[in-house]
């Protein structure tokens, strides 16, 4: 499939399931809407599945990861060998994501979508759950061009596409996304500001941890990078190609991947909500699928969940990346669902629901 094959099979959230979600909502044994986010939760996933019974027990996070050629210029804390090294952890299960989807009961599945190192799976724990999707050797810098070809933009988001279809056609129900990149938040703020028009000193923060001078740094590579290249904010390869990265357009992919097979996707962070706009640039009607998992302590993600128009399910001060956000949420979503299935209407547990006398 092509990206314009995808996009033409992707329709809107079905909104008459919505109305008889609610509909049930409002007969539930409890004080109107006394639930909150949770029944706005339930109702949207009521519309992504046409049923009244909607159930995310069955789900997965995708780790993309990727490196950046822009790590030349000083943007990161963290040396670029992280990138692999983090692969290696997640597979071993011991990382932050590891532990959160133990919690919640996701599968990890870990995407080299363009790190250096090219790993030795035969010799490495937990190899059963890496997919190599390769499309090259890090990002070229983006501070001095492209940071990969149009073809190359289109090819990470048909992975991420194909490897979301996987599961979702094996009965996996809600897939979250995470992310791994040393220097990765700089072309998601790129990103940003190309899409959503914010200014470069609102939308960039210290990533994982730049000082003052760093952060200055990084603020004037972002803005070298947006005056060399250009983007086209209204096209969403143009503005991956020109200042994206792999593991980005393969979080694009996932998006949708979840719009096409009228299933839930929830996003993590910075990185994955950068994805989340590029999937949005390409196709609107996407998010009508999307939960964001969390709010990060990046300064410029709450600017892009605003653009996006979607309300975060937590906000916990993370700043982790990997997918621990959209893990989460995933417990939160599976509450949700619990409540619309299992609480008793009024009529159904023999209680009075009118006025008291």
């Amino acid at each position: 499939m092509r990206i314009r094959d995808i996009v033409e099979g992707i329709g809107p959230l079905d909104g008459a399931w919505v109305n008889k979600a609610r509909e049930r909502t409002a007969r539930l044994a409890l004080p109107p809407r006394a639930l909150g986010r949770l029944h706005d939760i339930s109702e949207r996933l009521c519309g992504i599945f046409r049923s009244l019974e909607p159930d995310v027990s069955r789900r997965a996070v995708l780790v993309m990861a990727g490196d950046h050629g822009v790590a030349a210029e000083g943007v990161s804390a963290f040396p670029q060998e992280v990138t692999g090294e983090m692969v290696k952890n997640f597979l071993r299960g011991g990382a932050g994501i590891n532990a959160l989807a133990r919690w919640v009961g996701a599968e990890v599945v870990v995407v080299d979508m363009g790190i250096i190192p090219d790993l030795d799976i035969a010799s490495l724990p937990g190899s059963d759950q890496l997919r190599v999707c390769k499309v090259g050797r890090g990002t070229a810098n983006m501070a001095r061009g492209p940071a990969m070809s149009r073809d190359q933009a289109e090819e990470t988001i048909l992975h991420g596409f194909r490897l979301a279809a996987e599961r979702f056609e094996r009965g996996i129900q809600l897939i979250g996304t995470g992310d791994m990149g040393i220097a990765n938040t700089t072309p998601s703020a790129a990103i940003g500001v190309a899409i959503t028009g914010i200014p470069v000193q609102s939308m960039v923060g210290r990533g994982t941890g730049v000082d003052d001078e760093g952060l200055l740094r990084k603020r004037s590579v972002i803005e070298r990078a947006l005056a060399v290249n250009q983007p086209d904010g209204s096209d969403g390869l143009d503005v991956l190609a020109k200042v994206g990265g792999f593991e980005i357009g393969g979080i694009a992919g996932c998006i949708l991947a979840a719009a096409h097979h009228r299933r839930p996707v929830v996003i993590d962070g910075f990185i994955s909500t950068a994805g989340a706009l590029i999937a949005h640039a390409l196709c609107p009607a996407v998010l009508d699928y999307v939960f964001a998992g969390h709010r990060s302590e990046e300064s410029g993600h709450r600017a892009m969940l605003s653009h996006l128009g979607l309300e975060p399910i937590l906000d916990l001060g993370l700043r982790l990346g990997e997918g621990t956000g959209a893990a989460l949420a995933m417990g939160t979503m599976e509450a949700a669902t619990r409540v619309f299935r299992e609480v008793l209407t009024f009529d159904e547990a023999g209680v009075s629901s009118g006025p008291n006398p």
